[in-house]
């Protein structure tokens, strides 16, 4: 069960949609959306009022039976913590398995997103998983998150450049691209970098 923390129908629609390319045909992804809140997770307030939602919609699907993972689909990885003190299956976040996967072996990692006012909440969730020394910085998209997603072709372009920002002038030697609604931006964006380029929601199945 991949549960989408925004409340846009849409945007769980699409995040499922790679999950299952990810994961396979022998491998069956349900998406479902948080019953309320923000359509975009932008700041530590949206990030707190997500967790209880979460965490309900992780009990319903646990109550339903039959299901063998949690994947939490925002990189703030809300309400993981509080499910995992109860599930009995895997539950797995997507800031959390994007960021241990660019760090692997050692690797400096930078971070491209859009939303400037959870840059502390990402320092700190890279610091919990005690990844600051190989943390090369935060490169934010130029613009308002909200416009940038509702224009496919600016985002991907805004993204681009906050990547190779990350590689030229902080010399990461990987980019992790913040945020489960930038799914398909960060897949678009994998053939033009020649460093790994860590898409979040991959990165979370891959885990799983």
């Amino acid at each position: 069960m991949l549960i989408n923390p925004n409340t846009s129908a849409t945007t769980t629609a699409m995040m499922t949609a790679i999950a299952r390319r990810t994961l396979g045909p022998t491998v069956q992804v349900h998406g479902v959306t948080v019953a309320r809140g923000p359509r975009l997770l932008i700041d530590p307030a949206a990030l707190r009022a997500a967790v209880p939602e979460v965490v309900e919609a992780g009990r319903r699907a646990l109550a339903g039976g039959g299901c063998t993972a949690l994947l939490v689909a925002a990189f703030g990885d809300p309400g993981v913590p509080e499910l995992r003190t109860f599930a009995r299956v895997p539950v797995v976040g997507i800031g959390e398995a994007a960021l241990l996967a660019a760090s692997a072996a050692g690797t400096p990692f930078g971070i491209a997103t859009t939303t400037p006012l959870l840059a502390d909440s990402i320092a700190d969730q890279v610091a919990r998983l005690g990844l600051t020394e190989l943390f090369t910085g935060l490169r934010l998209t130029q613009g308002a998150p909200e416009r940038l997603s509702a224009h496919p072709e600016s985002l991907r372009e805004s993204l681009a450049l906050a990547g190779e920002r990350c590689v030229v002038r902080d010399g990461a030697r990987a980019i992790v691209i913040a945020g489960g609604p930038l799914g398909e931006a960060a897949e678009a964006l994998r053939p033009r970098f020649e460093v790994p380029l860590i898409a979040p929601i991959p990165a979370a199945c891959h885990r799983l």
